[in-house]
Formats: structure tokens, C-alpha cells, sequence
């Protein structure tokens, strides 16, 4: 099939390249415009972007999709179908119409559980026993089109966001190549979307990422988790500030914040309820070390208090 991509960020790249692998055409790829990045703030391309040079793939980069010109130029492709894995733009229904086949999203949770932009870290906050991969046929609402084929994958009780991320980008990249066989057959069935059980997956805020140590510990590893690679959990500690990598929720009891055990496989920190052992930790301007790495640079002592919060 004659296909147009639109994706960015490096959850849609195996998607893309499953796509190309299994024999479709590609006629163009759809991405963000360069973002400023780095110290330098130079323009660097996406992802997706980088894939389709890779691929020998043409590369359209609207600021939106909703102008008249935008949506003659995918027209001028003819595709049959359009596959959007975490493209970042509203897509309108103009633009939805434009293929043959229709469009078709890869979206990464159990739909109708977590539509929106952070299905992946929602349901690791939430706690979550399961995940997956949703390929659905788009319409204008937000991620409630009917769907075409679902995958559940088991969320790991050492999972991270990174961990997660990748197995359900690989698990898309698969269901989507089968989406496509099926629109070519006709043998795909939508299902609509049941009308319980909606969440909604909101945007991820910086402050978020603040450790709040009069939560329940177990809370607060889910949230090391869930903000791993990304932009990772932190604390305060003698007037610095300390990124979370890695920790575990441990039996123990103390003031909230307080640094209540220091053994050889971290440093033990009561929460609200139960405790948290930091395993990995990182210093502003540092190297992400083992605690027992990152005690010989930044000693603490039973005791001492990391500060409850952004704002205490």
C-alpha cells in the first residue's frame, strides 16, 4: 500500500521501520518542525525525521495540518493510508479523510484507559498491572476512534518509563504492520470504544517530577519509575539538588523525609507510609553512581532530612 507516516519522537521510529521492512510505500513522512535542543539550542531534527533520512524518505514538516495548503499537499500523495504513531499535531478531520483507507494511530495503553499524551508514565503512577498497544481508526475526538486490533503486555515491577516505552514501541510497530494487512484484505473489524472505564492520560509537568515525602512510599517508587529517563525524579538534600534514578519501597518507619537506615545497597528515607531506598542517585552537574558510589562524594548521615517537598 501507498502509505503517508506522521510521527516524531523515537516511541514511532520502529513503527516507521516495521512499515518500510513488510514492503509498503512510504510516500512522505509527516514530523514536527526542528526544535531547539542541546546547550546551543541549535535546531535539531526528530527522530522520525532522522528515520526517514535513513529510509530515503521524503520528509513534509507543516507547522499545522489544518490549512487548506497543508492538506492539498498530502492529497497530492494519494495515499491509501495514513499512519500516525505520536505525531504531536492536532490531525482534522479534513486531513483524516484524505486516505483511501482512512487513518490509523498506534496508541500506547488499553484504550479507552489513558487517552492522551502520556498513556506510558500514567499508567505506571497509577499502578497499573497491565498495558499495550491500541491501533485505532482516527476521528476528531481525542484518541476515541473504534478499535482495530489490541495487545495487553504485562507492566514489570522494575519497569520504567524507558523499559516500557521500548517494548510497547516494538509491540506497536508489529500490530500496526498487521493493521495494515487487514485494511488490505477488508478483514479488520472496528470496535467502538466502550463508554466505561475512560481515563485521560494528561501532559507530564515538570513539578510532577518533585518527590513528595509525606506520600506512601510505594507512591514515590512509582514515581522514580515513571520519570525514568525523563526527566527524572528529584529531591532536596542539605540545599541540593539530587536526582532519583532507581529505588525500591522497603519496610520502615520515621519522619517523612528523614534518612532513617544507610546500608551497602542504599540509603533508606521514610515516607509517608513505609520507607524508599535509593539505589541510584545523581548530584546537579554529576554522574548517575550507585549510592554507595555517590555516599563517598556526598556523605549522609542517619538523620539528616531531605526536604519534604518543592514547596516546604
Amino acid at each position: 500500500m501507498r502509505i503517508v507516516f506522521a510521527g516524531t519522537p523515537e516511541f514511532a521510529v520502529p513503527a516507521l521501520d516495521a512499515v518500510v521492512a513488510a514492503g509498503h510505500q512510504v510516500a512522505a513522512v509527516l514530523t514536527q518542525p526542528d526544535r531547539p535542543s542541546g546547550r546551543g539550542l541549535a535546531a535539531a531534527a526528530s527522530p522520525v525525521k532522522r528515520a526517514a533520512a535513513r529510509l530515503g524518505v521524503a520528509v513534509l514538516q507543516p507547522v499545522t495540518l489544518k490549512t487548506p495548503e497543508a492538506q492539498a499537499e498530502i492529497r497530492t500523495l494519494a495515499p491509501d493510508a495514513l499512519v500516525v504513531a505520536a505525531y504531536g499535531l492536532i490531525l482534522p478531520q479534513a486531513a483524516l479523510d484524505l486516505p483511501r483507507l482512512g487513518a490509523i494511530n498506534i496508541h500506547a495503553s488499553l484504550l479507552p484507559r489513558w487517552r492522551g499524551a502520556a498513556p506510558i508514565h500514567r499508567a505506571l503512577l497509577a499502578g497499573d498491572r497491565e498495558t499495550g498497544i491500541s491501533i485505532m481508526r482516527m476521528e476528531a475526538g481525542l484518541d476515541t476512534g473504534p478499535v482495530l486490533l489490541r495487545e495487553a503486555v504485562p507492566i514489570l515491577p522494575d519497569d520504567t518509563a524507558g523499559t516500557l516505552h521500548d517494548r510497547l514501541a516494538a509491540l506497536g510497530a508489529r500490530l500496526v504492520v498487521e493493521a495494515l494487512a487487514g485494511l488490505a484484505r477488508g478483514t479488520l473489524t472496528a470496535t467502538p470504544q466502550p463508554t466505561e472505564g475512560v481515563t485521560y492520560a494528561a501532559k507530564l509537568q515538570k513539578d510532577e517530577a518533585r518527590i513528595d515525602w509525606r506520600r506512601p512510599a510505594a507512591e514515590i517508587e512509582r514515581q522514580v519509575r515513571a520519570f525514568n529517563p525523563f526527566p527524572v525524579a528529584g529531591a532536596r538534600v542539605r540545599s541540593t539538588e539530587v536526582k532519583i534514578w532507581r529505588a525500591a519501597a522497603v519496610d520502615g518507619a520515621g519522619e517523612p523525609g528523614a534518612v532513617i537506615e544507610i546500608d551497602p545497597a542504599g540509603i533508606v528515607v521514610a515516607g509517608g507510609a513505609g520507607a524508599l531506598r535509593l539505589e541510584e542517585l545523581q548530584r546537579a552537574g554529576g554522574k548517575r553512581l550507585p549510592a554507595r558510589d555517590f555516599l563517598r562524594g556526598f556523605p549522609l548521615a542517619v538523620g539528616e532530612r531531605f526536604e519534604l517537598s518543592a514547596t516546604s
